[in-house]
């Protein structure tokens, strides 16, 4: 079975999302360390209408997908 792709729109959206980062460290004397810390902020996605074969799971799947993020202004379309 073959499944076409479909031409659709999503609205524009503000959501929370959380972000999670992690930085190397190296102290001296010692063996490369992970610091890690996570933070929670307002996030858009600015509408869009494309092409692509229809999602399974449109919540779990949207999470993988790129898109633009701007720390300075995260719920701002670019323009």
């Amino acid at each position: 079975m073959t499944v076409e792709p479909q031409r659709h729109h999503h609205d524009a959206i503000v959501h929370e999302e959380k972000h999670f980062h992690v930085v190397h460290y190296l102290p001296r004397g010692e063996d490369w360390n992970h610091l890690t810390s996570t933070h929670a902020h307002e996030h858009n996605h600015a509408e869009v209408t494309h092409v692509h074969i229809p999602h399974r799971d449109v919540e779990g799947e949207h999470h993988r997908e790129a898109h633009v993020h701007d720390h300075a202004a995260p719920a701002e379309s670019p323009a």
